[in-house]
């Protein structure tokens, strides 16, 4: 009995020693992210994009010392477990309300964007795992896609460089087009719902579509948003198709020779709050409350990515990257624009 006391009194003392270490780098991820959400709510850029800016000029703090412990904390663990807590906007109405052809659209659009930029990626001699986090991006959500692509795929020294630039790319995308996509659905003479719906269905970022749609009217902002979430739904899916593939063939192991688990905990964490939402268990309040504390955590999370990256390695990759993400996007809004058109 006194050893097992001993035991647990070491081991408790050593997890506190490690949590400690921890503090200063997450608090510091935290307040630049306290930092980019009060520019973007007075200067209206998105809040995703400026934590990461942010970050990057902070990139000194995550190389030694006090800090570096838990800007990686902050950068991995905090990041599953924002994109863990996006489930609570998933719920089955979304598919019912839309109807099956809408829905094929979407998934479908989801599938030909990703193979597109396999496809793409490997005419121009690019990574397999730089199609799949900016094609998973662009088709999916943006840059909480992006992030949680990247906890599955095999990490090496280059994957937090991929990361940022697609972050980076995505975002600057996405506002680019929720000032133009407006536009286009205007000269292509949509209706609002199917404006709501194209809108929904292209742009990367949830707060992006939120803007543009309710830009155009009230009925096309509802159809963008129910889209968006319709498309955040397919992101547990993908990621676990992914680690099943990268598992199975051997492509995700790492360098340490580790394997991917079979069921992230973050995707299973997703799946059981979408059920649970699904089922009507999660309060109104709490379903709010907790997408609040995923969009805080998320918004930490990048900026301690932030943090963790060299400005002159994005730069490095985005000279080839840059062509690969703005296709992907070409690609989206002309598969969707087509659906549309074909369908009615």
């Amino acid at each position: 009995m006194q050893e097992f006391f001993k035991l647990f009194s070491t081991s408790h003392g050593q997890v506190y020693k490690k949590a400690k270490g921890l503090i200063p780098g997450v608090l510091i991820a935290a307040v630049i992210a306290i930092a980019a959400q009060f520019l973007s709510e007075h200067y209206g850029a998105p809040a995703m994009l400026l934590a990461l800016l942010l970050g990057i000029a902070f990139n000194f703090l995550a190389e030694e010392g006090r800090c570096a412990p838990g800007i990686g904390f902050a950068a991995r663990t905090v990041l599953r477990f924002g994109v863990a807590l996006l489930g609570v906007r998933v719920s089955v109405d979304l598919i019912l309300n839309l109807g099956a052809p809408l829905v094929l659209l979407i998934l479908s659009s989801v599938v030909f964007t990703i193979l597109f930029a396999l496809l793409v990626a490997k005419l121009l001699g690019r990574e397999w795992s730089l199609a799949l986090l900016t094609g998973g991006s662009v088709a999916i959500c943006g840059a909480s896609a992006a992030m949680a692509i990247a906890a599955v795929l095999p990490q090496d020294a280059q994957s937090e460089k991929r990361l940022t630039f697609t972050v980076l790319a995505v975002t600057i995308l996405s506002t680019f087009a929720m000032v133009v996509y407006p536009v286009i659905t205007g000269l292509a003479g949509l209706d609002q719902v199917s404006t709501g719906f194209f809108l929904g269905a292209t742009i990367h970022d949830v707060a992006q579509v939120v803007g543009a749609g309710f830009s155009v009217s009230d009925q096309a902002g509802e159809t963008a948003t129910t889209v968006k979430l319709l498309r955040v739904a397919t992101l547990a899916p993908t990621v676990l198709l992914l680690s099943f593939i990268l598992r199975f063939t051997g492509a995700g192991t790492a360098s340490s020779g580790r394997r991917p688990p079979l069921l992230p905990g973050f995707v299973a964490a997703f799946l059981c709050l979408a059920a649970l939402n699904s089922a009507g268990v999660v309060p109104k309040d709490l379903s709010g409350f907790l997408s609040d504390v995923s969009r805080w955590s998320l918004v930490t999370a990048i900026s301690a990515v932030g943090m963790k990256t060299d400005i002159r390695s994005i730069l490095n990759t985005g000279g080839y990257a840059v062509p690969l993400i703005v296709a992907e996007t070409l690609f989206l809004a002309g598969y969707v624009m087509f659906g549309l058109h074909w369908l009615q």
